[in-house]
Parts: C-alpha cells; structure tokens; sequence
C-alpha cells in the first residue's frame, strides 16, 4: 500500500503514532472534564445532564461516549443508588379544603403559586425534618428550615425565610399532613390573604412538583448521610439550596438553572 501511493513506511507509522497520540491526549482531556463536571454536580448528573453541560461548553460528546468513560472511572449517579425509606406514619389533614391547584403545576410569575412539604433526616441517630418551599413559577426552592420537630413551628419558620413580600402569593399548595393543619399557619395564611389548597388524601400526584423536588433533595442531599448536629444539617441545607436555585441544571427549564429561568423570562418580560 505505501508502494502503491508512494508514501514511506516510516512516515505511515509516524501519522498513525502522532493520530493514536492525539487521541488518547483528547480522551484524558474528556475524562478530567466528565470528572470535575460529575463532582461539581455533587455526584448526581448523569451521562444526560454531563452531555448538556460539556455542550454549553462548546464540546459535542455523545452519550455513550460519557456513560463509557463514567463507567472505566466508577463515576455513578446519586440516581443510582438503592436508598432506604422510612415508614410513613402521617396523619391526614380531613380539612374540607379544595384541590384549587387542581395539577396546574405552571405559573405565570414568580410567587405566585408555592408548593411545601416536609422530609425527614438522620441527625444523630434521631430523625429531624426538612421543610421546602417551592416556586412553581421556575422551581427555585424559595424558603426552608430544618428543625428536630414536624410541626407548625417548622413551616413556619420556613416561610418566614421567604425573602420577598409574602402579598405576592396567590396559592399555597401542600399535602394534608397534619403540621400544615393548625391555627398558626392558617393565621399566617390569612394575614397576607393567600388561599390554600390541599391534595386529595392519599393522592401525591397532586403534588407533584414537590415531590419531585424532594425526590432530588433526598437523593442529592440527604441519602447515606448522618449529620452530627442540627447545626450541621442547618448550614449544609443553605449551601445546598444555594447550589440547587444557581448551580444545579433542570430538565424541566429546558436544562438552565431555576434563577437563569426566572431572570431569562423577566427580561422577556421587560422589553
């Protein structure tokens, strides 16, 4: 062959040598950035989420290339994982309050309708409780607290870390679990005239936007971990809600983070 098109044999296996070079200079490259990208994501992008983000960077890898790579260097999904669940023992709210939300999980500005539930964590040895609030409008888990007690006292304390004006809510969405059930909360409600509205009993697909950001944060956060004090779970939460509404992209907002969303869509808005 090299007779043939005249090319010396030594030269043939110089390219070949310098292509084999390149491209194993090119797939140490990729697997660095496959790596940092999957740490960065705090172990819980898969081959899916890694494509989009190494094409935001302007590099266009398929999918099987990126599950290759993650399976030679034992990166797995967060998603992946078996988890352990602990025995549901909550009470129903038989409040004779409407679905209002009625599955209309869309929202056409911030605030405007928010969705809560509560989720437990091992503190100690000692289950402690998480309690989010999540906007609807992009997402963006908008308010929170965590407390050794499922109680009024926890969603309240989360709404109150609300940082916008509280008139602006329309709806309030959750489950019929009892801590959302009491004078407190409905005092609260009443003051800035917000309507609540309550699952169907037994039906979590009323629901769904929270329990699918609790899906998330149990698998991201909260599985196969013991914090040692409440403090720790406190400022670990904020450092993991901070990452979820900047950091973390989203499937649903058409894989941007929940603060590009709500930023991209006001600027639509605006001019």
């Amino acid at each position: 062959m090299c007779t043939i098109l005249d090319v010396s044999r030594s030269g043939y296996y110089y390219e070949l040598q310098r292509k084999e070079s390149n491209r194993w200079k090119e797939e140490k490259e990729l697997t660095i950035l496959i790596n940092d990208i999957f740490h960065q994501s705090r172990r819980a992008y898969g081959s899916r989420k890694i494509k989009v983000v190494l094409k935001q960077q302007g590099k266009q890898v398929s999918r099987r290339r990126i599950a290759r790579i993650m399976r030679e260097n034992d990166l797995v999904s967060k998603y992946n994982a078996k988890r352990a669940y602990k025995p549901s023992s909550k009470q129903n709210n038989e409040a004779e309050i409407a679905n209002v939300l009625n599955r209309d999980f869309s929202s056409s500005a911030p605030l405007r309708v928010l969705a809560s539930d509560l989720t437990y964590v091992d503190v100690a040895g000692k289950w402690n409780y998480v309690c989010l609030f999540v906007d609807l409008f992009n997402r963006e888990i908008i308010g929170y607290s965590a407390g050794a007690n499922k109680d009024h006292r926890l969603v309240m304390k989360a709404l109150a870390s609300i940082p916008a004006n509280l008139q602006e809510v329309a709806i309030f969405h959750t489950d019929r679990g009892k801590e959302f059930d009491n004078q407190v909360v409905d005092e609260a409600l009443a003051a800035f005239q917000i309507e609540r509205s309550l699952s169907s009993k037994g039906c979590p697909y009323d629901n769904a936007v929270a329990e699918s950001t609790f899906k998330s944060f149990k698998t991201e956060f909260v599985n196969g971990r013991a914090f040692k004090h409440l403090q720790q779970l406190q400022l670990e939460l904020a450092d993991y809600v901070h990452w979820f509404n900047h950091c973390r992209i989203h499937e649903n907002l058409n894989y941007i983070t929940p603060i590009q969303f709500k930023e991209n869509t006001l600027k639509k808005l605006s001019s």
